[in-house]
């Protein structure tokens, strides 16, 4: 009797287990019928964009009315834009229930330029080759100057011989701090040619040198701080020399 009872308990767990295994898979099978069912793209809102049209966007994104909203590998989707649209820097897509996509686009703004080759090669602050346009163009950038791009192509990152690749690395993040404190806006060119520090041409009457592996957000700082300073007149031209460890700036004027 007791074999006999031991026996049914055990019939009526895996009963019960395959009840609720049998539950687990409806219930699952209900929630993907109903996402593939319901959950389709109506509408598609962009914003962002200022150099590529709204309907430029659309084409590039692939994304169609009537497909699936969550299907839609939304990473693979920003990938494929940002290599197809060179200006592009990042691209966010989100989905907004029942129905949208929202598609946010960051353009390059602020391009710098580097002369090579017969052409002006234009460089985005995250390093991306965004446009080649002619040498007489590029007095309307910012220049990148003493290195040498390889193999340059619109829409690919900047690549330098493996000799200068911490060049490439200290000129990205100087141009990230330079971005980051709103700074970018007075530069004018940034000089590599020096193996020991960086030279930045600044507002248009400044040259600041800096080592390649300094803090770039400390050094700006100070030098910001100092460009606030009463002694800093106008009509004031020279050098600020920002290679010294404890932070001091010293200012070189020119003498006239």
């Amino acid at each position: 009797m007791a074999k006999r009872r031991n026996l049914k308990r055990r019939m009526r767990g895996s009963f019960n287990f395959l009840y609720k295994l049998l539950s687990m898979f409806l219930i699952c099978g209900a929630i993907i019928a109903a996402i593939t069912l319901f959950f389709r793209v109506k509408t598609i809102e962009i914003s962002g964009q200022e150099r590529y049209t709204e309907q430029e966007i659309r084409e590039v994104c692939g994304i169609q009315l009537e497909d699936n909203l969550f299907l839609l590998n939304k990473y693979e989707v920003a990938g494929g834009m940002i290599e197809a649209l060179p200006y592009v820097e990042e691209i966010r897509i989100n989905r907004k229930l029942p129905s949208t996509i929202v598609i946010e686009v960051r353009e390059c703004e602020e391009p710098l330029s580097l002369v090579q080759d017969g052409y002006t090669w234009l460089i985005s602050p995250i390093g991306k080759i965004v446009d080649r346009v002619a040498v007489d163009e590029a007095e309307h950038y910012a220049s990148i100057s003493g290195c040498q791009l390889l193999a340059p192509a619109v829409g690919t990152q900047m690549a330098f011989a493996t000799e200068y690749t911490d060049r490439r690395t200290a000129l990205l993040d100087l141009i990230a701090s330079l971005r980051e404190m709103e700074m970018i806006g007075q530069l004018d060119g940034i000089r590599l040619d020096d193996r020991e520090v960086i030279r930045m041409d600044y507002a248009g009457r400044f040259t600041v040198t800096i080592p390649y592996e300094a803090d770039f957000d400390y050094k700006l700082r100070f030098l910001r701080e100092a460009l606030a300073q009463d002694a800093i007149q106008d009509n004031m031209t020279g050098t600020f020399d920002m290679t010294r460890d404890d932070g001091r700036v010293n200012f070189i004027q020119n003498v006239r």
